[in-house]
């Protein structure tokens, strides 16, 4: 699909990757609708990009997910960017902090997918775009909820894609490494490992652009290290396992806490 002319619904756009993907689409032609929860930074991106639409939403909160697809109106393109960390271990999270990570993380996207598509069915055109993550592909300590929402991700989006096969709506997922520079994995000032690598915005946003292009399955924007150890991971996961039982904080783990200390 090209993106001149076309309308896009982006959420989590008012930060972290949100920006770098909504400039990037916008160089392309898209007129953007964005959603996020800071609504000033959404009119503040809005404005700067130019042919764009700030609706604020919470998408934590029920109904929000619904609100923000009637007042977008039809759309091209989805990008379902939306996403909280959810790292720790699960007993120390409250019920309402893990209904809020399944709400953002994997809720949102389905119910937003659902209620843009027979618009895209009726024009057998467009394309749904969900932001997953390698924590999809791969398990670790002290981050169960995170890869639960983002295993839940990545399934429904390749059942989707099948169930969508021939009707000229495509489905696509992006799913990154840790990311330098932006987002909920550079606050914390940290540096991932080797073998997991980090990814640039600008590296994400260009995955993003090309998915929607090329109606990519699903690009992963990591290292080979990275993807080639998430293949063996899955190929023999007693290895896995054994290799992560007893480790140290996950890197992961660190964005919970910075973000407690605001």
């Amino acid at each position: 699909m090209q993106l001149n002319g076309r309308s896009v619904l982006l959420t989590g756009a008012s930060s972290g990757l949100g920006p770098h993907i909504a400039r990037r689409l916008r160089a392309e032609g898209a007129r953007l609708v964005l959603s996020a929860r800071n609504g000033a930074a959404l009119e503040s991106l809005a404005a700067e990009l130019g042919d764009a639409r700030a609706i604020p939403a919470d998408l934590s909160r029920r109904g929000e997910a619904e609100r923000l697809a009637r007042e977008a109106g039809p759309v091209d393109v989805l990008v379902s960017n939306a996403g909280i960390p959810g790292s720790g271990r699960l007993d120390d999270f409250a019920v309402e902090e893990i209904d809020r990570a399944l709400d953002v993380n994997l809720r949102a996207g389905i119910i937003l997918a659902r209620l843009v598509l027979p618009g895209m069915l009726a024009r057998r055109s467009g394309q749904l775009v969900f932001m997953a993550s390698m924590a999809g592909h791969v398990a670790s300590p002290r981050t169960s909820l995170y890869n639960a929402t983002k295993f839940g991700l990545r399934g429904f989006a390749l059942a989707l894609r099948l169930e969508l096969a021939g009707s000229g709506v495509g489905v696509s997922l992006v799913s990154p490494t840790y990311v330098s520079e932006a987002g909920m994995w550079a606050e914390t000032g940290q540096k991932a490992g080797a073998i997991a690598g980090e990814v640039t915005p600008a590296e994400v946003a260009e995955a993003v652009l090309k998915a929607i292009d090329r109606n990519r399955r699903e690009i992963q924007v990591a290292p080979p290290t990275s993807v080639v150890g998430a293949r063996l991971g899955n190929l023999f996961p007693g290895l896995l396992e054994r290799a992560t039982r007893g480790a140290a904080e996950h890197p992961a783990e660190a964005v919970n806490k910075q973000r407690h200390k605001r």
